[in-house]
């Protein structure tokens, strides 16, 4: 029988967050409808946060298979993830992580898969698949315009020669991510730990890297990054997961439907990026301000109990009436940025979210914190999908600017500029259908086609 006849089984072990965990998922479920065989490998406070994520029907072709990392005295069981983890334990999370090698070495030489896909902070994975005579490919969760501008800096070239002028960041912004590209006096040869371990994961891929993204929004970029670091980036779409169907947030659907087209804005973070209180502040105002329709998710971090009357200004519930809905916790967001009557979506700029929503043709209003987000917030307003609410040159925001930007993308007549480009994009990515998952499979048969003979 042909190798490519065979079911290919793939060991998948995504960095310990949910931006990084979820798209992982979404290629695993793209790739078992392949007759692709999956083991997922993480902590299990991470399974049991995504276990449900996964169909009874996925699960024929999906495994999830725990890793062990050490029981550090700071770190408990429980903090074996981002999600919730106090700032100052990341560094000890990214340690007990490369302390779990040898769990993995264990996982692999139980299981042996004929490929390895791994994360970016993990460069002892392919150096540990080769010497057990199995491929691994680097997947990269963020989108290639952030990479390739953190790819640039993080090979120690200077910023003046990043090619594409629309991709960079203002002094608040590097300032906040200034840990990712200066070294410390402990980094003798020049590196940042981060750096060292990017570099080392690129490096080490083999033969090719995959990228979530997609050609028709990120080509210039995606070739960047392969002429950059002497490797194919494959694009393997956007791996947007499927609308939930939820009955429990109903009264959601029905305030949604009583407001007109394109009428009112959608306001969420993410699971792990919080608004300070001042920063809530503003935004509250900036919605007020803007007279437009708007759903607002909030969420704090765990173990913070806070009521929204505490949270928001006083009055504001009062003053916005049925104009505005505020939602604590959790809310279906695909759904909702599908619903009939959203025309824009306040984002924090997540990856995954600016997919999800380009995906459904919406356009953004940018409300980038950290990390990839100033960057992604730059594509969108350079790909003529969305407006930036700036924040001040102290990097603070504004409510007025908040609300300025709301009723250019919502209520003024440049906002269908916008939505017409929004909506040309969202038809690219829904036409475009299983293209990229095609050629990613033929890349991974080829690639283990040349190394092992598929079992």
């Amino acid at each position: 029988m042909d190798t490519r006849e065979r079911s290919l089984r793939i060991a998948m072990l995504p960095w310990l967050a949910h931006g990084h965990i979820a798209p992982f998922i979404e290629l695993a479920k793209a790739l078992s409808k392949r007759n692709f065989y999956i083991y997922i490998c993480s902590t299990l406070v991470n399974i049991n946060s995504f276990k449900q994520t996964i169909s009874e029907k996925d699960s024929i072709l999906i495994k999830i298979v725990e890793i062990h990392l050490p029981n550090l005295p700071d770190l408990p069981p429980h903090y074996h993830t981002t999600n919730g983890l106090p700032p100052h334990l990341m560094s000890t999370l990214k340690n007990a992580m490369d302390m779990a090698q040898p769990s993995f070495f264990h996982i692999l030489s139980t299981l042996k898969p004929d490929l390895v896909v791994y994360d970016f902070l993990q460069p002892w994975v392919p150096t540990m698949a080769a010497s057990l005579n199995i491929p691994s490919v680097l997947f990269l969760t963020p989108g290639a315009a952030a990479s390739s501008y953190h790819s640039h800096i993080g090979r120690k070239k200077p910023v003046s020669e990043y090619p594409f002028p629309s991709i960079y960041l203002r002094d608040y912004e590097y300032n906040r991510n200034r840990q990712m590209f200066e070294p410390t006096e402990d980094d003798d040869d020049g590196f940042t730990d981060t750096q060292r371990k990017v570099n080392a994961c690129t490096d080490e891929s083999s033969e090719i890297i995959l990228i979530k993204s997609i050609r028709e929004l990120e080509g210039k970029y995606i070739d960047f990054l392969s002429n950059l670091n002497n490797k194919r980036y494959v694009p393997v779409g956007p791996l947007v997961r499927v609308a939930d169907t939820d009955n429990e947030h109903s009264e959601i659907t029905e305030w949604l439907n009583s407001k007109e087209r394109c009428s009112t804005v959608f306001a969420s973070f993410g699971s792990e990026y919080f608004l300070s209180k001042e920063e809530m502040e503003e935004l509250s105002f900036g919605l007020e301000l803007s007279k437009v329709n708007f759903l607002w998710v909030i969420r704090f971090p765990v173990g913070q109990k806070i009521s929204l009357e505490a949270a928001l200004p006083k009055g504001f519930l009062e003053r916005v009436g049925s104009r505005g809905k505020v939602v604590l916790g959790w809310a279906p967001q695909l759904s909702i940025l599908g619903h009939s009557s959203i025309g824009g979506f306040v984002s924090h700029c997540g990856w995954s979210s600016v997919m999800e929503v380009l995906k459904l043709g919406v356009p953004i209003i940018a409300m980038p914190m950290h990390l990839d987000q100033p960057l992604n917030a730059k594509l969108i307003v350079d790909a003529g999908v969305g407006e930036e609410a700036v924040r001040d040159k102290d990097g603070n925001i504004d409510r007025h600017e908040v609300a300025k930007i709301i009723r250019k993308v919502v209520a003024e007549r440049s906002g269908r500029r916008l939505r017409k480009k929004a909506r040309e994009l969202s038809d690219i990515l829904t036409n475009n259908g299983e293209n990229e998952i095609d050629e990613v499979v033929e890349e991974l048969l080829n690639l283990c086609l040349d190394t092992r003979t598929i079992v």
